[in-house]
């Protein structure tokens, strides 16, 4: 594992080639950036992945744009199948066989979702879950709790970005999902004031069904190497390595273990000291066996860059002894490269083999 790092970081210095398999690509004169990576497994063993497009030449703050791909060889070709409008933020999943896609309508738009008959080679219209507007997510996971299906979301106050309001969407299990009346929304919650806190926002949670029973939102923290443990109402700040940008954890039962891939701001990179959330060149896998304290198992992907080279907002699943990524990658091309690291102009797939014996 360590020499194939190596490797990568040298072929990042050396050549433009994108490490991984290139989905997709925009560049950056566009002013299009790809954005909100997610990615599942169908049950004919095909994937499937998604993303949006952010920036100043998007429509993100009218109508999202979110575009749909298919590989059916394990991900080393994919071809687009859908162009959806009205789709923002947005996440895959596959509940009692079916396949759905949910976020936002656009910025703090409002809650939309569509669905699949076909395992993503079509689409149905847009649903819409909410009358009212000022919803925030990204692609976070889904979990399975007391007979509902949960997944978390932020509503934004009107006004510069940040002051998020924590929040679950929940239905019944068997409810029909497309239908706005199966869907509950939690109270609201706004981030916590007090001594031990440290940040000042909260987004991008993820709704996890813990081991114990209990139901927690584990939230990404502004700007600070934490996250937000979110329990019965009551929020713990927890040393978290790349707790400032978008992470996704989820359980493996056969390690019994949760698992994530996140962007540490590491030591060796001087932006990391004042602004963490903007140093995402660098992704790591780490696990946990109490969603508190967390290992770092090994380098996954690494360039020496950070101002314009990033792996990030990565959405992934399970596959046997592998893991499958979607990465909102900034990365060089035959144009200059990515506008920013934070502007990503590939999605891009990766396979992290054997991860449960990495770093063992």
């Amino acid at each position: 594992m360590i020499l194939a790092h190596l490797w990568l970081c040298v072929l990042a210095l050396d050549t433009p080639q994108v490490p991984g398999v290139v989905i997709d690509h925009e560049r950056a004169a566009s002013r299009r950036y790809i954005g909100s990576p997610s990615i599942v497994k169908t049950r004919d063993g095909a994937y499937v992945a998604s993303h949006d497009f952010f920036g100043p030449g998007s429509t993100q703050q009218a109508s999202g744009v979110t575009r749909v791909f298919r590989s059916e060889d394990r991900g080393k070709t994919w071809v687009q199948t859908a162009e959806l409008k009205d789709q923002f933020w947005s996440n895959l999943f596959v509940h009692r066989q079916v396949l759905y896609l949910m976020g936002t309508t656009y910025e703090y738009g409002r809650v939309v979702i569509r669905r699949s008959l076909d395992k993503g080679k079509n689409w149905s219209e847009a649903a819409y879950l909410s009358s009212d507007v000022n919803y925030h997510t990204a692609p976070v996971p889904i979990a399975i709790y007391g007979g509902r299906i949960w997944r978390s979301m932020e509503w934004h106050p009107p006004g510069k970005w940040g002051f998020f309001e924590a929040l679950m969407v929940s239905a019944p299990v068997k409810a029909n999902l497309m239908d706005s009346g199966s869907w509950t929304f939690t109270t609201r919650q706004k981030f916590p004031t007090g001594a031990d806190v440290v940040g000042q926002h909260w987004l991008e949670g993820n709704v996890i069904a813990r081991r114990d029973g209990k139901l927690v939102n584990v939230l990404r923290v502004d700007n600070t190497e934490h996250a937000a443990f979110l329990k019965d109402g009551v929020a713990e700040m927890i040393p978290f390595p790349g707790g400032a940008k978008k992470f996704t954890i989820r359980w493996d039962k056969k390690s019994k273990l949760y698992w994530t891939l996140s962007n540490p701001a590491l030591d060796r990179y001087p932006q990391s000291a004042k602004s963490p959330a903007s140093v995402r060149n660098t992704l790591v896998l780490m696990s946990s066996a109490d969603l508190r304290k967390w290992e770092r198992r090994a380098t996954i992907l690494e360039h020496p860059d950070v101002e314009k080279h990033a792996f990030q907002y990565v959405d992934w699943q399970f596959e046997g002894k592998d893991l499958i990524v979607a990465s909102r990658t900034a990365f060089d091309d035959e144009t200059g490269g990515a506008h920013r690291a934070h502007d990503a102009n590939y999605l891009t797939f990766h396979r992290v083999v054997g991860f449960r014996d990495l770093a063992k």
